[in-house]
């Protein structure tokens, strides 16, 4: 599969896997992993993938921005 590199959120694919979320926030596969186990982290299953909507990533993010949230 060939590697894209997104220039702007809105060229992001509208569900994403686990490892593109990984390389979007610049941290590992296995980093990805536990991020998406948090609570409140906005993914969910498809079968055995694990999928990431692009929306609800970014309400995801403004919120935590907006909270001061580090960890």
């Amino acid at each position: 599969m060939e590697e894209q590199n997104y220039k702007s959120f809105d060229e992001l694919p509208m569900y994403m896997s686990v490892p593109v979320v990984a390389k979007l926030f610049g941290i590992s596969e296995s980093s990805g992993y536990e991020l998406v186990h948090e609570k409140g982290f906005p993914a969910f299953r498809i079968g055995s993938r694990i999928i990431v909507e692009r929306d609800k990533l970014k309400e995801w993010i403004d919120k935590r921005s907006a909270e001061g949230v580090v960890s």
